[in-house]
C-alpha cells in the first residue's frame, strides 16, 4: 500500500476552479431566465445568446492585442457570465449595438484593461449596463408589455434587434414603460401612488410579473449562498439597507414612496443583489466589510430611485461601492497576530 506524507494539519481545503463556480452562477439563473422569457418573449434569449457571442469575440480580441493566452481566459466562463447578466437588464428589443458597445465598454476596458479577472476594480456587466443606460436612455425607457396576448415571433424579434426596431411593430399596445418607470412618471405629474395605480397603463404594465421575477431571481440566489459560491453577508447588507433607507421614506409619505417590500419587488434589486453585488473580484473580501457593502447597496439603490434621474438604481450603487470596496477593506480587515492598535 502506498503512503503519502501529508503536512501538519490544519489543512486547506481544495477551492474550486473559476470554470466550475461560473457554471453554479448560469445554472442559478435558469429559473430567472426562464421566466423572464415567458413574461416578455423570445427576445430575453435572443439577447442572452448574442451577448454571448459579443462577449467571447471581445474577450478574444482584447487577450490577442494584450498578448496573453486565448484558452484560459475564454474558457473560465467569466465572460459568459457578464454577457447574460448584461442581457437580462437590456430590454428584449434593444438593438445589438447597444450590446455590442456595451460588452467592449464592460469587457475590454473594465475588465482586460485592468488585467483580466481578477484585477477589475468595477463590476464589468455593470459598467457595460451603466454606460449604455447614460448614453442611449431611450432605448431602455421601454419594456415588451408583460405577457402581452399576441408575442412578437421570431422573425419579428430579430428584426426588430437587427434591421428595424419600429418597422411594422404595434408600439403602442407592445411597448409599457416598467412600474419603476410609471412612478417617476406619477409624481411628476403631482399624482399620488393610489392615484396611479387606479389608471389603466399601471395595469397594462403588470408589476405582479416582476414581482414573480424577484422571487425567481432570489431562488437562484438561495442556491448560490447553499453552495457558498456567494458570501451570504453581502445580500443580507442590501436586503438591510433598502429597509433601512426605504422604510422611513415609506412611512414619511406613504402616498408617493414604495414600502421596502415594493421596492424589492421592482426592478432589478433581486438580481443585483444576488448575483451582481456578490461578485468577490469587485466587492469587499473582509466579513464586516461585506456587511457595509451590501448596506451600501441597498441604500443607495433607494436613494437613487427615490432622488436621482434614473429610475432603477442598482447598476449605479453597486459601481459606487465597487470604487469604496478597497477603502472598506482597508478598514474592516482582522487584526493579526501581534499587530499592535
Amino acid at each position: 500500500m502506498k503512503h503519502f506524507e501529508l503536512a501538519a494539519a490544519p489543512h486547506l481545503p481544495i477551492q474550486p476552479r473559476v470554470s466550475r463556480l461560473m457554471l453554479w452562477v448560469v445554472m442559478a439563473l435558469l429559473p430567472g431566465i426562464a421566466l423572464q422569457t415567458w413574461v416578455f418573449g423570445v427576445g430575453v434569449l435572443l439577447q442572452i445568446s448574442l451577448a454571448l457571442v459579443l462577449a467571447l469575440g471581445i474577450e478574444a480580441l482584447f487577450l490577442g492585442l494584450l498578448q496573453r493566452p486565448l484558452r484560459p481566459a475564454l474558457l473560465d466562463g467569466s465572460a459568459a457570465v457578464t454577457a447574460v447578466l448584461f442581457a437580462l437588464c437590456l430590454p428584449p428589443l434593444t438593438p445589438w449595438w447597444i450590446s455590442a458597445l456595451g460588452l467592449l465598454i464592460g469587457i475590454g476596458l473594465a475588465k482586460q484593461l485592468y488585467g483580466g479577472l481578477g484585477y477589475n476594480l468595477f463590476n464589468p456587466a455593470m459598467v457595460a449596463y451603466a454606460a449604455m443606460l447614460i448614453s442611449f436612455p431611450a432605448h431602455f425607457g421601454h419594456w415588451p408589455a408583460p405577457l402581452f396576448d399576441s408575442p412578437l415571433s421570431v422573425g419579428e424579434t430579430l428584426r426588430a434587434i437587427f434591421i428595424d426596431p419600429q418597422a411594422g411593430l404595434p408600439w403602442d399596445t407592445l411597448a409599457q414603460a416598467t412600474p419603476l418607470d410609471q412612478t417617476r412618471q406619477a409624481l411628476r405629474q403631482n399624482l399620488t401612488l393610489g392615484e396611479w395605480q387606479q389608471r389603466d397603463v399601471w395595469a397594462l404594465a403588470q408589476p405582479h410579473a416582476w414581482h414573480w421575477l424577484a422571487v425567481a431571481w432570489l431562488l437562484g440566489g438561495l442556491v448560490l449562498l447553499w453552495r457558498r459560491i456567494a458570501a451570504w453577508q453581502v445580500p443580507m447588507g442590501v436586503l438591510l439597507g433598502v429597509l433601512l433607507t426605504a422604510t422611513p421614506l415609506w412611512l414619511s409619505a406613504q402616498d408617493q414612496a414604495w414600502s421596502p417590500l415594493a421596492q424589492l419587488g421592482f426592478g432589478g434589486l433581486v438580481l443585483g443583489a444576488f448575483f451582481i453585488a456578490t461578485d468577490p473580484v469587485s466587492g469587499c473580501a473582509t466579513p464586516k466589510g461585506r456587511w457595509l457593502f451590501g448596506i451600501g447597496v441597498g441604500a443607495l439603490t433607494v436613494l437613487i430611485r427615490s432622488f436621482g434621474s434614473y429610475p432603477d438604481g442598482i447598476a449605479f450603487a453597486v459601481l459606487l461601492m465597487n470604487a469604496a470596496a478597497p477603502w472598506i477593506d482597508l478598514h474592516t480587515r482582522p487584526r493579526y497576530y501581534g499587530e499592535t492598535a
